[in-house]
C-alpha cells in the first residue's frame, strides 16, 4: 500500500480530536498487524511484516467495515473512522518512544509505542502477545504515567562506588523483569523518514532494586548504570522524546529535567550527535 495516495486531512478534524482528548482518553480500537500495514500505520516501527496474503485479507476486512474506501474516479483511498484518525496523528509525529518489556503478565501488553505531538497529546499503541494493536490518543502526561507503570520498578541502585560494579549482563540475566526503551527523533520528507537521534534506556529489577543503564558516551557497546528512580526514568524519556526537547521553548518549568537528568540527557545527545556526524543517518522507506 506504500504507493497508494490517500485523501487529505478533513477540515477541522485535528482541532475536534484535540478537544476530545482534553476531556479524557480517546480509544481508537484494536487492529491486527496486517491491518496496520494495509494503511501504512506505524509500519516503520514494526519488526516483522505480514505476508501479502495477510495484507490482502486485511484490506478486504477493512473495506467490509467501511474503514478503507476507494474514492470514485481517482486512484486514492480514504482511511475512515478511528483508524483514519490514528493515521493522521502518526503522520504529525516526529519522535517515537518504543518500550519492550519482558516478564509481563498474561493479557498485558509487552510493547508500547508512544508518538508525542507538539499539542501535548500522544498516540499510544499497545501490542499484546496475540499481535493486537490497541490504539488511543491521550494527554502526554497520562501516556507517560501509564508507560511508567508497565516498566520495571523498585528502589534505585545506589550511585557512587557501587555504580560501576553492576554488571549489565549479570543484572539482566537475573532480572525478574527487564525493559528496553528506545527514543527516536526523526524527520520526514515525502515518503522517507530519516532517523536523527536514537537513544536506549535499559531497565531491570531484582527484588526491590531497580537498575537503569544508558549507553556509554565513549563506547556505545557498553552500558553505564545511572542510579535513576521510577520517576526520573520517565522524566528522561520525556526530555528525549517530546517535541520541546528539540530546542523549543514551550516546555514548562515544571517539566524541565533536574540538574542530574539534564546532565545525563546532554551526555546522551552529545554522543548521538557525534555519531550522526561520523556516519549518515539511516533512511527508512515507508
Amino acid at each position: 500500500m506504500t504507493e497508494t495516495q490517500y485523501l487529505g486531512i478533513p477540515r477541522g478534524l485535528i482541532d475536534a480530536v484535540l478537544h476530545l482528548v482534553s476531556t479524557g482518553p480517546v480509544p481508537l480500537g484494536g487492529y491486527t498487524l496486517a491491518e496496520m500495514v494495509a494503511v501504512d500505520a506505524v509500519v516503520d516501527f514494526l519488526d516483522e511484516m505480514p505476508s501479502e496474503e495477510e495484507v490482502g485479507e486485511a484490506v478486504r476486512s477493512l473495506a467490509a467495515r467501511q474503514l478503507l474506501v476507494a474514492t470514485p474516479d481517482t486512484d486514492r483511498l480514504q482511511v475512515r473512522g478511528d483508524l483514519g484518525i490514528a493515521v493522521v496523528f502518526q503522520q504529525r509525529a516526529h519522535s517515537v518512544v518504543d518500550a519492550r518489556v519482558t516478564g509481563t503478565e498474561a493479557g498485558h501488553p509487552w510493547r508500547t509505542l508512544l508518538l508525542p505531538q507538539s499539542d501535548g497529546v500522544a498516540l499510544e499503541v499497545l501490542i499484546n502477545a496475540l499481535g493486537v494493536h490497541e490504539l488511543s490518543l491521550r494527554d502526554i502526561d497520562d501516556a507517560l504515567r501509564r508507560l511508567g507503570r508497565r516498566l520495571p520498578r523498585g528502589e534505585p541502585q545506589q550511585v557512587g562506588p557501587e555504580r560501576d560494579s553492576a554488571n549489565p549482563d549479570e543484572v539482566l540475566a537475573a532480572a525478574e523483569q527487564s525493559a528496553l526503551v528506545t527514543v527516536t527523533q526523526y524527520s520526514t520528507s515525502g515518503s522517507t523518514e530519516t532517523a536523527e537521534l536514537s537513544a536506549d534506556i535499559v531497565l531491570a529489577n531484582q527484588g526491590d532494586k531497580l537498575y537503569v543503564f544508558t549507553r556509554d558516551p565513549d563506547d556505545a557497546e557498553r552500558l553505564v548504570s545511572q542510579g535513576l528512580d521510577d520517576g526520573e526514568v520517565i522524566d528522561l524519556v520525556r526530555s528525549l522524546a517530546t517535541p520541546e526537547a528539540k530546542g523549543g521553548d514551550t516546555q514548562s518549568s515544571a517539566e524541565q529535567p533536574s540538574g542530574r537528568l539534564a546532565k545525563i540527557r546532554t551526555t546522551i545527545v552529545r554522543r548521538l550527535r557525534r555519531d550522526q556526524l561520523a556516519a549518515p543517518a539511516d533512511r527508512v522507506q515507508r
